[in-house]
């Protein structure tokens, strides 16, 4: 066999060959659409990479993006890694203290932003250094001296020979950093090799995804959250239509955007999707959709997302679950022919899980007494390893914990896996309550919590307890004009799980705090519990 790499220019060298003239459409900040094609994806790129060559950016320099989903930042993506540079993404809903550690951690030689981020910009700005900050225009407002156009920057490079990047596929292209919830970020490198990998498993039907050449994907996991699952690169590779909504993320905006572009594909952190079946609820008859297939990944969910989904508007929901450390996607609950025979029931409650590990990916879990059986039963911390793997941290030093001795990378999720293999995520190590010898699921709660009609959203934290050790606790936002009651949810709770598993207190809020990524920010609500409940103990 030859030995052929597996390189990001190969993606974007077919899009450019065979899909040139298909679409890549943007949503701009003012709402205006911007339409191009691959073949001028592929154009700009390569002045880009040109561009920055000329801008002093050699093989493995950290170039970042500040930006909202748009055709720019896609060209960022390709020239980047195209060229041999690293690409890393920075997340703009991270604190300017966190994002000043980023960059300076990760040295990055060049930064991208968009005009419209330029305020959050500037405040981490004087503590970080830069060779070169380079402003998307998006507006006529006028940008500070200091700073270089992005459309002027293309023009450095329209002469210029230019080879893509025909390397190791091992290389480093892409370098995206964890929330930090638990310590200072993260950086975790993926190699060329990776991301081709993990791209291939989104075309892959095995997973319950496969992006087709027909398709119309609308990506509103944002690029600079690990490389949005991978949808750039998936979606380029297959020569799909893209729709990029930019920072216009509500219902009723998405909804036009997929109504108006007959968007097939879509995908996104729960949270929003809860909302736009809100919206199409309120607003009924108002779009005429050809959603055929919702990707859902980040947080858990109520079982009656799929339900209304699928048995109101004919759209499937496929639950994905993955990691930064994965490049990122990891697991997709596709329901399988075994799954078919069983009651509907049945399916719809695996629909729910993080489902089947994609190809290539190895999975284990463990207790304190060793690796445990697949029994649907049995709780352990989820262990993995694959090609797509983070094997160690950017720039780490110390050997982590996060991995173990024969080089598996410790998730921090307590998992069951079911004998057919199908992983079920039953909470965060450092969240899963412990109550009088027994294991409590915090997230098992909140899906059923959520699935009661007045709930929008819920969260169980664990709190002490004299005679227990811990009982939970949960934190409850109501849906708008909708009542609740503490004993009304526990009666509700009753006949679905164990009487030690109710929480013996219930708060009403108005949200229910996120992380950057659309986590829950358990730490926030521990916080809240004890200053409200402790302060004058």
């Amino acid at each position: 066999m030859m030995n052929s790499q597996l390189l990001i220019p190969l993606i974007l060298e077919r899009a450019g060959s065979f899909f040139a003239h298909k679409e890549i459409i943007s949503c701009l900040p003012d709402r205006s659409i911007h339409r191009y094609t691959y073949r001028s994806l592929s154009e700009r790129a390569v002045k880009l990479s040109r561009a920055l060559q000329n801008l002093g950016v050699q093989y493995g320099d950290r170039v970042a993006t500040f930006c909202w989903n748009h055709y720019q930042h896609l060209e960022a993506y390709f020239a980047i890694t195209g060229m041999g540079a690293v690409l890393h993404t920075l997340n703009i809903r991270l604190s300017a203290e966190d994002l000043a550690y980023i960059v300076n951690h990760a040295r990055d030689k060049i930064i991208i932003v968009d005009q419209v981020l330029l305020p959050h910009f500037e405040k981490f700005k004087p503590f970080i250094s830069p060779e070169k900050v380079i402003v998307i225009k998006q507006s006529e407002e006028p940008v500070s001296a200091g700073y270089l156009i992005y459309e002027e920057v293309l023009d450095l490079g329209v002469h210029d020979e230019f080879k893509p990047f025909d390397g190791n596929e091992n290389t480093a292209a892409l370098l995206c950093y964890t929330s930090g919830t638990t310590g200072k970020p993260k950086g975790v490198l993926y190699s060329h090799r990776s991301v081709v990998l993990n791209a291939m498993s989104f075309l892959s039907s095995c997973t319950g995804i496969g992006i087709e050449e027909s398709d119309v994907v609308l990506p509103i996991v944002p690029m600079f959250h690990a490389a949005a699952w991978g949808f750039p690169f998936s979606s380029t590779f297959s020569g799909a239509t893209q729709v990029l909504p930019g920072p216009n993320l509500d219902a009723p905006g998405l909804l036009s955007l997929i109504a108006d572009h007959q968007v097939t594909i879509t995908g996104a952190v729960p949270t929003v999707f809860v909302n736009i079946l809100n919206y199409l609820t309120d607003h009924p008859n108002k779009y005429s959709l050809k959603l055929k297939q919702i990707i859902l990944g980040g947080s858990a969910f109520p079982q009656y997302l799929i339900r209304d989904f699928k048995e109101k508007y004919g759209i499937a929901v496929l639950s994905t679950w993955g990691m930064t450390e994965l490049s990122p996607l990891g697991s997709t609950a596709v329901i399988t022919s075994e799954l078919k025979v069983r009651t509907e029931d049945e399916q719809f409650d695996f629909a729910t899980k993080p489902g089947i590990p994609i190809p290539l990916l190895k999975i284990r879990a463990r207790d304190d007494n060793g690796l445990v059986a697949w029994d649907g039963q049995s709780l352990g911390e989820l262990e993995v390893r694959g090609p797509c793997v983070a094997s160690g941290y950017y720039l780490s030093t110390e050997p982590s914990e996060n991995f173990t001795e024969d080089g598996w990378l410790k998730t921090g999720d307590i998992v069951v896996i079911h004998p057919n293999g199908y992983i079920e995520l039953k909470d965060r190590n450092k969240d899963i309550i412990k109550s009088g010898g027994e294991w409590i699921s915090s997230i098992s709660i909140e899906i059923l919590l959520m699935s009661h009609p007045s709930v929008e959203d819920a969260a169980v934290i664990a709190v002490p307890d004299d005679k227990w050790i811990e009982r939970p606790y949960a934190f409850i936002v109501l849906k708008k004009g909708q009542v609740a009651t503490s004993e009304e949810l526990k009666k509700f709770l009753t006949d679905k799980v164990a009487k030690f598993c109710i929480p013996d207190k219930f708060s009403f809020i108005d949200s229910i705090p996120k992380t950057a990524v659309g986590k829950t920010q358990k730490y926030a609500l521990r916080n809240r519990y004890f200053d409200e409940n402790l302060k004058d103990k």
